[in-house]
C-alpha cells in the first residue's frame, strides 16, 4: 500500500488549489501521484449527462466502466461508503503516493489548510497534523508552510514518505 496523506481544511481553505500544485511538483521529481477525493453526500455526477456511461448508468447497471489506451474510468455503485484503503486498493499498483482531499477521520497524516479570509480556527488537533499551509502566522508543533511554498511542502512529504534509504 502506497503512503497515503490527507489534505483537510474547511470549505474554500485551498485545499483542491494546494493539491493543483504539489502534484505536478511531485511528478516533476519523478513521483506517480494518486488522489481520492472525499465527497460528503451520498451521490455525485462523475460521467457526463447524455453520454453512453451516463446513460448506462441511469438506465440503473450496478458498476459502468470505460476504457481507453490512455485511461479507465469506473462508477460503481456501492452500499456503504468503503473505507479511503478500500478505494486505495484499486490503483495502488500504479501509484507512489496517495494523496486525499479531506479524510480527516481517516487516521491518515494529516495536512490542514488554512486561510485567514475563511477562519484562523483549524479543524484538526495539532496533534494530529503533519503540517499547516496557511496565509498567516500559527504557533504549532508542526511545520507552517505559506501557501505558495510547493516545494517545501514537497521536501517536507518526500523526506518523510518517498524517499527509501
Amino acid at each position: 500500500m502506497p503512503p497515503i496523506v490527507s489534505i483537510v481544511g474547511k470549505s474554500n481553505s485551498g485545499k483542491t488549489t494546494l493539491l493543483e500544485k504539489l502534484i505536478p511538483e511531485l511528478r516533476r521529481r519523478g513521483y506517480r501521484v494518486g488522489v481520492v477525493k472525499h465527497h460528503a453526500h451520498a451521490d455525485f455526477e462523475f460521467d457526463v449527462p447524455g453520454k453512453d456511461t451516463w446513460r448506462m448508468a441511469q438506465a440503473g447497471a450496478e458498476a459502468v466502466a470505460i476504457a481507453s489506451p490512455g485511461k479507465i474510468g469506473l462508477v460503481r455503485r456501492v452500499e456503504r461508503e468503503p473505507a479511503l484503503d478500500e478505494v486505495v486498493t484499486l490503483f495502488a499498483d500504479s501509484v507512489d503516493i496517495v494523496l486525499t482531499e479531506g479524510y480527516k477521520w481517516a487516521g491518515k497524516p494529516k495536512i490542514e489548510v488554512s486561510r485567514a479570509a475563511r477562519s484562523t480556527t483549524l479543524i484538526c488537533d495539532p496533534s494530529e497534523l503533519l503540517a499547516v499551509v496557511a496565509d498567516h502566522p500559527l504557533n504549532l508543533p508542526v511545520p507552517q508552510f505559506d501557501l505558495d511554498d510547493i516545494v517545501g511542502l514537497a521536501d517536507l512529504i518526500e523526506r518523510r514518505f518517498l524517499r527509501t534509504a
